[in-house]
Order: C-alpha cells, then structure tokens, then sequence
C-alpha cells in the first residue's frame, strides 16, 4: 500500500486527487492539508511514503516545505504537482530534494503513475517539464537563479509577490534581520541593485507570470 499525503491550498484540487487515487487498490490519501506550515507537522505523523505538493500556497510555498521535509526526513519522497512549467522553478523544487515534477496540465492519469515511480525511488517527469528542462540545457540558460539556495528562492518568490519584510519573516519563521540578509544576498548573487531591477530581471525570465499566477 502508497499512504499519500496530499499538500494544496484548494480543497476542491485535493477532493480530486484523493478521488483519483483512492481508486487505485494499492493506494491510500492518509493526511491531507492547505497549508505547508501545517503540512510539515502534519507529516511527521502521518507517515506517508509520498508527498504530493503544490508550488504556489498562501505564505510558505512548496519548495520550502519540501526542503523541511527533507531536513526533517532525509527519506521523505516528495512529487510536485503544480500549474508551473518553468525550468527555473523545477529546478529549485530538485535542489529542494523533489523526487518528480508534473503539472497540473497533465493528463491526471498520470499523477497515478507519478506517485507510484517517486514511491520506489524512480525519478518522475512530465514531457512538458522534460522539455522545459531539456531547452534550458539547450540555451546554455544559466542564469542566477540556480545559484540560490531553496531557501532564498522561497524568500525571492514571497518579494515577488510584495510581501513586506515582516510579513515574509512571519511566513517563513526568519527575524527580520535574517530576511534582510537573503534580500541582499539574492539581488548580489542575480546582479542587482534595486527591488524594481529585481522585478525586471525575474519579468525577463518568466518568474514573475510563474509566481503569481
């Protein structure tokens, strides 16, 4: 038997997946939650064998809940489902430790093969994501986004979305000072030297339209 656990802010998304899961004989949706803070400790007890999480959440989003996860629980297999498509982001999900990434423009069928592979430790991918990758490779296109840490990243998708300092020191239980830290380290490490060349440099890169949608 998978126990899946599943991670989204939309319950509506949730019913769905447990429904299509729990079709399956040998799975099972054990814990569910709308929340990455409540979701982390919710997994400590849960004990799921796959984690099916979204990207995009209110406050701490997905690749900083898996990079706890995986803090937490070196083993933890974490699948991400999400409406993005950007190498970039797919990316930071690995680094983050994700063990496969599909969007939520696949076919949902295949969120059923998904699970199954990252349960027994096999990498999954969907076309458009291998494809977003294998274009980025193609390009050369090593831009300063891979040079972050997931942690910054989190940090740098919260500015995106104008959270103020405190409201993303809240967010990710950082003080004030730690987040100012990771603000300049960010805009050091893309080369930039203001907020709103920050804006534009993610604009440029899709990152914007990725985070907020």
């Amino acid at each position: 038997m998978i126990d899946v656990m599943l991670v989204d802010d939309h319950a509506v998304v949730r019913e769905g997946y447990r429904r299509l899961l729990e079709r399956e004989a040998d799975m099972s949706v054990v814990a569910e939650s709308g929340d990455a803070t409540e979701a982390y400790q919710l997994y400590k007890t849960a004990a799921a064998d796959v984690v099916v999480v979204d990207i995009s959440m209110p406050g701490r989003g997905g690749i900083d809940l898996i990079r706890q996860l995986r803090q937490w629980d070196a083993k933890a297999r974490v699948l991400v489902f999400s409406m993005h498509a950007n190498a970039s982001i797919a990316l930071q999900a690995f680094k983050a430790g994700a063990g496969g990434y599909f969007t939520k423009s696949s076919d949902p069928e295949t969120l059923i093969d998904a699970v199954r592979l990252v349960a027994n430790h096999r990498p999954a991918l969907c076309p458009e994501i291998s494809k977003a990758l294998a274009m980025s490779r193609l390009e050369d296109d090593k831009t300063s986004f891979d040079k972050l840490s997931p942690r910054e990243f989190e940090v740098l998708r919260l500015i995106i979305e104008a959270k103020s300092t405190e409201e993303i020191a809240n967010n990710l239980n950082l003080t004030p000072k730690t987040v100012g830290n990771y603000h300049y380290s960010i805009k050091s490490k893309l080369g930039v030297s203001s907020d709103i060349d920050l804006v534009y440099y993610c604009m440029r890169r899709d990152l914007v339209a990725g985070f907020v949608a």
